[in-house]
């Protein structure tokens, strides 16, 4: 008790996406489909890139480290999601919600810089060929990789100390299917304004240094590519940048909308559609891109299909 007149929250029941029984079934059954194809389809990509010699290059081992994240990033939400849809509790503790956000939000800030790595590395091999060896090593590329997480974990400990120090009264019911960072925010009944700001302040810097590195690349790239002559040529350059492209596009769109937004314009219903979008549908896409738009995956899958064939 505090003040005698107040009780401290032990556990949050989460809003989950319906309360329609035949809805949840139909739910469930969806987004199991997504969850497997998820893990199936990022832990196949990993596979065949450790598998596949030919593909030993820096660009697939950081796409290694993305399928790697997509599963561990959807894997955070999904299986607490599909158990809420069958179940009438839909209860979760407050250390099992504090580690929730604290995993989402290390894994979410390594994909960032990820995707702005893989675009730095695209930028070293096409505008830099000759010192692409010397540039992207191999403790080049584990050093950015170290990075990406070491800056996950350094946003997630700030912002999760940051949110656990508030207090959460007798309303409990986070309006998401997962304990993310702005529903809980408006449930505390305590002062959230330097949470507020913490969390717009490292969000609008992570987000925005990992994007501005991205364009300034393809500024870089798209500029050397304009310059090659031959229509092939210019062909497969733009071929080995569509997929990055694609995953940026979806990825910073759906975080920045709902992240660098004014909290007055939050609509539960409508977060709730985008928190899906980023947390099970880009994960789930990230490896079909990748395999449907990259050759070199392409000829790989079938070499080694033709081989257990």
């Amino acid at each position: 008790m505090e003040g005698g007149n107040v009780t401290t929250v032990s556990e949050f029941v989460l809003w989950g996406i319906s309360e329609d029984p035949e809805q949840q079934k139909l739910l469930f059954g969806l987004f199991l489909f997504m969850y497997t194809v998820t893990l199936v389809g990022n832990l196949s990509l990993i596979f065949l890139i450790r598998i596949y010699p030919k593909i030993h290059t820096p660009m697939y081992f950081f796409l290694s480290h993305l399928s790697f994240l997509d599963s561990c990033y959807s894997s955070v939400t999904a299986p607490k999601m599909l158990e809420d849809l069958l179940s009438e509790n839909k209860v979760i503790s407050w250390s099992g919600c504090m580690t929730q956000l604290g995993l989402f939000i290390v894994l979410a800030t390594a994909e960032l810089y990820l995707l702005a790595s893989m675009a730095y590395d695209r930028y070293v091999a096409i505008c830099k060929p000759l010192l692409y060896p010397v540039l992207m090593s191999s403790r080049a590329c584990t050093s950015f990789v170290v990075a990406c997480y070491t800056a996950g974990i350094i946003n997630s400990l700030t912002v999760t100390s940051s949110i656990s120090q508030l207090s959460f009264c007798r309303a409990n019911t986070v309006k998401s299917f997962f304990c993310d960072i702005r529903p809980l925010l408006a449930l505390s009944c305590s002062d959230t304004q330097i949470s507020n700001i913490l969390v717009f302040a490292f969000g609008a810097f992570i987000q925005m240094s990992s994007l501005l590195v991205i364009v300034v690349s393809y500024i870089f790239i798209i500029t050397a590519i304009m310059r090659i002559r031959l229509a092939e040529g210019k062909r497969k350059a733009f071929s080995t940048c569509a997929s990055h492209m694609a995953t940026v596009s979806l990825f910073y769109g759906t975080l920045i909308f709902i992240y660098l937004r004014p909290t007055s314009n939050s609509a539960p219903n409508q977060d709730q559609v985008v928190s899906i979008f980023y947390t099970m549908v880009i994960p789930m896409m990230n490896p079909i891109i990748y395999s449907l738009r990259n050759q070199e995956v392409k000829q790989a899958l079938k070499k080694i299909l033709y081989k257990i064939l």
